[in-house]
């Protein structure tokens, strides 16, 4: 039964951490409970089969919240029947991985999928020297690319950007792109995990390279952005599937007096500082660190809470129509 009218409280989602031929073994410091029996690249904050921690949805995955309260769950923004339409990752990557593109919308779709893959990196972390690849390189043509591919140079055609802690790329759909070593990436996704090898540094694993070459384009709006300076917090990237915040908070901070949108589903990650989080009936949500906490549209009110100062990225959904993607300021 889909109740639209029902109003939830938030909840916190447990990660679920996938393994990665590139990713680490060490999680200590981000997961200490974690018991690692392989290499892990990615903790998945908002996937389908995160499981909610606690509250009436508590022990329920996302996809079976959105079957049952997809209304409540976004708003009048809708979800055209696709579920969940963010997912949200931490990014652990002790070897590069594949160079590799994802398919817009529309070739989504021709493909037999729900959609594409527009995504953004915000640094949580970042080890001098740090860099990723976005975008291709002026001059750059389909020609080159495949001779790039039989004599191993990709690498020089790639558009290669430093990385710290605090910034944020973004990589719309279509954008030839790779994570490089050196920096712990907050990933922020159309909820799909379609992805075309182009290059894989000659690991074992299938390349899709007729895929790539179909979504690929040689020129695209990725690269860094700036932060954008609002009253009380930063705009940090904004496109047509996402818009993503920078606040802090200090003290006593109702929600509501954040919220200057129309109603749809936030996620919010702490990036730094202790917050608590209690509803207006004075029942206390757990917040643990390194997990998103899911902020339904028609959403109980809540009190954010910090004794000292913490800093907080909301990241806000939107479907959007696959056919116009701007980056922020």
């Amino acid at each position: 039964m889909n109740r639209e009218d029902t109003s939830l409280p938030p909840f916190a989602l447990k990660p679920r951490l996938v393994p990665r031929i590139w990713g680490t073994r060490h999680l200590e410091r981000w997961y200490p409970e974690a018991k690692l029996t392989e290499a892990v690249g990615e903790a998945w904050l908002s996937g389908d089969d995160c499981v909610a921690l606690s509250g009436p949805l508590g022990g329920q995955t996302l996809r079976e919240i959105f079957k049952a309260h997809a209304g409540a769950m976004m708003g009048a923004v809708g979800t055209n029947g696709a579920g969940s339409p963010l997912l949200i990752k931490i990014i652990f990557a002790e070897e590069k991985l594949s160079v590799q593109v994802h398919p817009d919308d529309g070739m989504a779709r021709r493909k037999g999928g729900t959609r594409g893959k527009t995504e953004c990196w915000y640094a949580l972390e970042a080890r001098s020297g740090a860099q990723v690849a976005c975008g291709l390189r002026p001059g750059a043509t389909r020609e080159a690319i495949e001779a790039s591919l039989k004599d191993n140079s990709l690498e020089e055609w790639l558009d290669v950007l430093p990385m710290s802690a605090g910034e944020m790329i973004f990589v719309p759909a279509g954008t030839v792109h790779a994570i490089w070593p050196g920096a712990v990436l907050l990933e922020t996704q159309q909820n799909s995990d379609v992805t075309y090898r182009l290059y894989d540094y000659g690991r074992p694993r299938p390349l899709h390279i007729a895929e790539s070459l179909e979504a690929m384009r040689f020129e695209t709006n990725s690269g860094k952005v700036k932060p954008t300076a609002l009253t009380d917090r930063e705009l940090l990237v904004e496109c047509a599937y996402f818009r993503i915040e920078r606040m802090t908070v200090t003290g006593s901070t109702p929600y509501a007096r954040l919220s200057d949108s129309e109603p749809t589903l936030n996620y919010l990650f702490r990036t730094s500082g202790a917050v608590s989080v209690t509803t207006q009936m004075g029942a206390e949500i757990p917040w643990p660190a390194n997990t998103v906490l899911a902020v339904p549209a028609r959403h109980e009110e809540f009190t954010l809470y910090s004794e000292m100062r913490a800093e907080v990225v909301r990241i806000v959904a939107s479907v959007g129509d696959g056919k116009t993607t701007t980056r922020g300021a």
